[in-house]
């Protein structure tokens, strides 16, 4: 059995871990950490039926686990991810702290000079899609974000099969609210999201955008908006595509691309993706579609959850791949 750890254990991204964990057939979790709720039960703090002992993370004993989930804001999870790594154990981070190869894109997007610039390197971009093989040899994986998974994985395709003839792609997405995290705020309360419809952070402000050009070369132009839903991302994406592309070879190049990959679907010509493709699975649904009277257009559309593809189930993911395990096991 692989003993795992999870630090920020009542997050909805910690709790939506220890769920997974808890059905995962290889998989025993030996502690849970949480900063307000130690010493009570996840249970008492979230309507659930796991009784799992929620414990300060400087009573978590290193020496007892294989791999730590850091489900912890961005901006504090270096040190643990220091000590977890000094202690031989495997990391799988959910925060942005190891996400950026280069300190001074951290540095722009985060505002604050990174702690650890030397793990940069040796991180590992947890896109299995992309990166499948270094993570099975890494022992940290920064595990994406939930934004970055819906843009990036449906623009591959055609970054690989060179078809773009504009470097510059607007991606205009749409989130449930759990995207914000559980942490209390006024933009967040019912009140303010129900029957409602906003948009923040547009052009190119969002932190997300560094991921999305880092892993793809290209300028984003990102346009997030908040849905009155709880959870799932839909990402519409503009693209300019070479003359004379023939809308076949588009999808040619995803069907090819995806073929073998257990979480990604191409839906056939002519259907769209929905948030109910892909609302408790840890599946990116991507539909395509040329625009009509401009062969040079096309619009892709994906989806997937926040708190699985988006966040834990790409993490449990991560972590098959790093220990040898079927990659699909505990998350179908």
């Amino acid at each position: 059995m692989i003993r795992a750890g999870i630090y920020g254990a009542t997050g909805y991204t910690g709790i939506e871990l220890a769920r997974l964990l808890d059905q995962h057939p290889r998989v025993t979790t030996v502690f849970a950490t949480a900063r307000s709720a130690a010493g009570q039960r996840l249970s008492d703090v979230f309507p659930t039926t796991l009784d799992l002992p929620l414990i300060a993370a400087e009573e978590a004993d290193l020496s007892q686990v294989d791999v730590v989930f850091c489900c912890l804001p961005h901006g504090t999870t270096v040190p643990t991810v220091q000590q977890a790594l000094a202690a031989g154990v495997r990391v799988v981070d959910l925060s942005a702290d190891f996400r950026l190869r280069r300190a001074e894109e951290y540095e722009r997007w985060y505002g604050s000079t990174h702690s650890a610039p030397h793990l940069l390197e040796t991180a590992v971009y947890g896109l299995p899609e992309v990166y499948r093989e270094d993570i099975a040899q890494a022992q940290l994986v920064a595990n994406p974000g939930c934004y970055p998974t819906s843009v990036i994985l449906p623009l591959l395709p055609l970054v690989r099969a060179n078809l773009l003839a504009d470097a510059t792609v607007i991606a205009d997405s749409k989130s449930g609210i759990s995207g914000a995290g559980r942490s209390l705020s006024l933009k967040t309360h019912f009140s303010e999201t129900h029957e409602n419809f906003s948009a923040y952070n547009i052009g190119r402000s969002h932190r997300h955008i560094a991921e999305m050009d880092q892993e793809t070369g290209l300028s984003v132009i990102f346009s997030p908006h908040l849905l009155p839903v709880v959870r799932g991302i839909l990402s519409t994406l503009y693209i300019t595509l070479l003359p004379d592309t023939p809308a076949a070879r588009v999808h040619e190049v995803y069907a090819t691309m995806f073929a073998d990959e257990p979480f990604v679907t191409v839906l056939p010509d002519g259907r769209l993706p929905e948030l109910r493709h892909v609302v408790g699975n840890n599946q990116c649904v991507i539909g395509i579609k040329p625009v009509a009277l401009a062969p040079e257009r096309c619009i892709v559309v994906s989806v997937i959850d926040n708190l699985l593809k988006g966040a834990s189930g790409q993490a449990v993911q991560n972590m098959n791949i790093m220990f040898g395990l079927e990659e699909t096991l505990g998350l179908l």
